[in-house]
């Protein structure tokens, strides 16, 4: 095997397949990466559950395949000048490195102890612009489940109608909703629930820009394709939340805010709230504002935030965090909040136009109540 390219795209190529190389495998050749050389340089990163495949352009005069140790050749390919890297293997496997003046000599294994990724069959795929997919996942991600009691929820759904695309993530505490119209459904309405780490590395793939990203639906697996490069993972199974019934929305009061004002009042009364003392914030709805405070052996905290509305003294109970990153990932300059017990969810929504996004947090029940 013999090739040739640019260090900076053989550098880029290794980091993005990189990010799903097993860690600690029984399988040893699960700890490197896959090189094949044929037309193109492919180069492959797997660990049985998600799996990223990268082309680049390279200069190959002689065709083979075999795997390197991702951390060391990593490393390697890093710390060389910005030259062409040179790279030749033989039949013993033994790799030479040259790039400007630096020379390195390693051992690869036999790219036939590397598991192939498995093929996604084309039952359903959709296209959509990957600045668009990137803000779609951010957007839910944070509510996704870490609870392994529940796998199904240690995912986001994806579900694709006539209307668009909806994603749903859910942890039992909150849930992240976000909608966007599409075109270029292929093969009707259809859903799939896909791994909340498998979707953090899509996130990392896709670029800030119109170019397209196909969601391909196997019946086991799913692939995303971004460019150069296919993300490879299963698909979760089981029954995922019934959302829409789970999302109370006949609600008496309603207000409007200022996203960043009502952050910021969340993040000054956080001060005293730790890891160690814990406290809900507690939210008194009244006509124009929210107070907002919290109390801990810490200290105690309180600060008004102005709103457009009268929420008739409710008062209410939130995880800091919880409402925080809600607000954070709103993208919204201002927001509706429907409320209507102090023990009912709080619903957060864009104030005018139509409902691109919808959080629910679940509210903490206050001593006092």
């Amino acid at each position: 095997m013999k090739f040739s390219c640019e260090k900076l795209l053989l550098q880029s190529a290794i980091a993005t397949a990189s990010r799903t190389v097993a860690i600690k495998s029984a399988i040893p050749a699960l700890e490197g990466i896959l090189l094949q050389a044929n037309t193109q340089l492919t180069i492959s990163g797997y660990n049985m559950q998600t799996g990223i495949r990268t082309t680049l352009d390279a200069e190959i005069t002689e065709e083979g395949a075999l795997v390197l140790p991702a951390r060391l050749f990593g490393e390697i390919i890093r710390r060389l000048p910005d030259d062409i890297v040179t790279f030749t293997s033989d039949t013993g496997l033994n790799v030479h490195l040259t790039c400007g003046d630096a020379n390195y000599n390693i051992i690869a294994m036999s790219a036939d102890d590397y598991p192939e990724l498995p093929e996604v069959e084309d039952q359903y795929s959709i296209h959509i612009r990957q600045q668009l997919l990137r803000s779609m996942i951010g957007e839910t991600a944070f509510a996704v489940s870490t609870d392994e009691a529940r796998p199904i929820h240690t995912g986001s759904l994806f579900e694709i109608s006539e209307e668009g695309l909806t994603v749903v993530s859910v942890d039992g505490f909150r849930l992240a909703l976000r909608r966007e119209p599409l075109e270029g459904v292929k093969g009707g309405s259809f859903r799939f629930v896909a791994p909340g780490s498998a979707l953090n590395e899509v996130e990392k793939i896709c670029e800030d820009s119109d170019e397209e990203a196909v969601i391909t639906l196997g019946s086991r697996h799913l692939l995303f394709e971004v460019g150069s490069k296919q993300l490879i993972c299963r698909r979760l199974e089981g029954e995922f939340l019934d959302y829409k019934a789970a999302i109370p929305r006949v609600n008496p009061i309603a207000v409007t805010a200022s996203t960043k004002a009502l952050i910021t009042s969340i993040d000054r009364v956080s001060v005293v709230i730790s890891e160690k003392q814990k406290s809900p914030v507690q939210c008194i709805f009244d006509n124009g504002r929210i107070t907002m405070s919290a109390k801990t052996v810490n200290g105690e905290a309180r600060d008004m935030c102005p709103i457009d509305g009268d929420g008739n003294g409710l008062t209410i109970g939130f995880n800091n965090r919880y409402l925080m990153e809600a607000l954070k990932y709103a993208p919204a300059d201002a927001v509706r909040l429907e409320l209507n017990t102090g023990i009912s969810p709080c619903i957060i929504l864009p104030t005018e136009g139509e409902e691109r996004f919808l959080y629910m947090v679940l509210p903490v029940r206050l001593k006092n109540n």
